[in-house]
């Protein structure tokens, strides 16, 4: 038990160490992380430790590590009129780039795979969606406008791709009726949204005792799992609450917020944001460390899937390149940042079984997140070598 208990505490430690360097670096902390994780299983190998089947914690940490992220990142968010371009853009980045590369990779794999076109979309969604596990710590360091506009899009990202997949997934016939539902289903999530975030904003206010954010947190994690399992869109909810709480002064002169006392929410806020974080870097931390720790050698160098691999990376940038042209963006730094991470883990292991493809498998998820991470790392490491021979210049 002891040495499990100082395992955990170093890997934890050095997780740490990878995320305050990472800025320096340039090595996205994911790739330390997974690689850290192999390790540790190859140690374990070697020196014949008995460990327990850890697959069924993966999803659990995924979904409560979804759920913290995006919380995260909407903590960070501001709502104005001088937003309204940003989340224009964000949202015209964060879709339709999505359905693409969703639909393009359906086709291919319903004529290479000999399945349904409904069937190959359901395997194809993972791989289109962001990361914001990834991305939105990777863009700590970039200005704030870029940080922004990431936190944005990998946020809205991981939104639309759960709502996309679920749709599919969980509907056999796509038709009115099912669209009909659909919109119900939304409707149902915004009136939870509304009374909820009006709920939990009024305990965050009025609890007077010592522990206060942890039940908020638990509060918000049932919230979302109970909703997921009425295969609503809770996502939503986390994303609305979020931007409800970091957005008081743009609505603290409202009647019913006044209630609420603004002034001493807003400095619960601050304590709760950072609360947040550190949960958000705990629970992001063991789940790539555990990926990593399941990761077979023989996937990662699996010479059948490394073809679909690189195209399928090749057709993610190529498709953002054409879109950040579009909606008039800068290519550099945003261009490079769009890794595939935890989403495409949580929502691979969601397909059912019977609309699984056998083009899609471990190895071929594995080696996405590892060339997306690859390509991220290489394009922040040339983005700081132009922009330090600039200044240099300039000087």
């Amino acid at each position: 038990m002891a040495s499990l208990i100082i395992s955990i505490c170093i890997l934890l430690i050095l997780s740490y160490i990878f995320d305050i360097t990472s800025s320096k670096t340039k090595i996205p902390t994911v790739i330390l992380l997974l690689v850290l994780g192999w390790a540790v299983n190859q140690l374990a190998t070697l020196v014949a430790i008995p460990i327990p089947d850890l697959t069924p914690i993966l999803p659990i940490l995924g979904t409560i590590g979804l759920i913290l992220i995006v919380l995260e990142g909407s903590l960070e968010l501001e709502l104005n009129k001088t937003k309204y371009p940003t989340i224009k853009k964000t949202s015209i980045m964060a879709i339709l780039p999505l359905l693409i590369l969703s639909f393009l990779l359906a086709f291919a794999f319903q004529y290479l795979g000999d399945t349904t076109f409904k069937i190959g979309l359901a395997n194809a969604i993972p791989f289109a969606v962001i990361s914001s596990a990834i991305a939105i710590p990777s863009a700590q360091n970039l200005l704030s406008n870029n940080k922004e506009f990431v936190t944005y899009e990998s946020s809205l990202s991981d939104i639309f791709g759960v709502i996309l997949f679920n749709f599919i997934t969980l509907n056999d016939n796509i038709g009115t009726q099912s669209i009909g539902y659909f919109v119900l289903q939304l409707i149902v999530i915004l009136l939870i949204t509304f009374i909820a975030t009006l709920g939990l904003a009024l305990l965050l206010s009025k609890i007077k005792h010592p522990v206060k954010f942890v039940p908020i947190i638990l509060m918000i994690v049932l919230i979302y799992t109970v909703s997921k399992e009425y295969h609503l869109p809770a996502l939503i909810f986390i994303l609305l609450f979020g931007l409800f709480l970091s957005n008081l002064d743009e609505i603290k002169h409202n009647q019913y917020i006044q209630r609420l006392h603004p002034e001493i929410l807003n400095k619960e806020v601050h304590k709760f944001k950072e609360l947040t974080a550190e949960f958000a870097f705990l629970i992001r931390s063991l789940f790539f460390l555990l990926f990593g720790y399941l990761i077979k050698t023989s996937e990662l160098l699996n010479s059948e899937t490394i073809i679909w691999a690189a195209c399928i990376t090749a057709g993610i940038f190529l498709i953002r390149y054409v879109f950040l042209r579009l909606v008039k963006l800068s290519v550099k730094p945003l261009l490079f940042i769009a890794p595939r991470g935890l989403i495409t883990i949580l929502l691979f292991l969601s397909i059912p079984i019977s609309q699984a493809s056998y083009l899609v498998n471990n190895s071929l998820v594995i080696q996405v997140i590892i060339l997306s991470a690859l390509v991220m790392m290489v394009g922040l490491i040339s983005y700081k070598s132009e922009i330090s021979q600039k200044e240099l210049m300039e000087k």
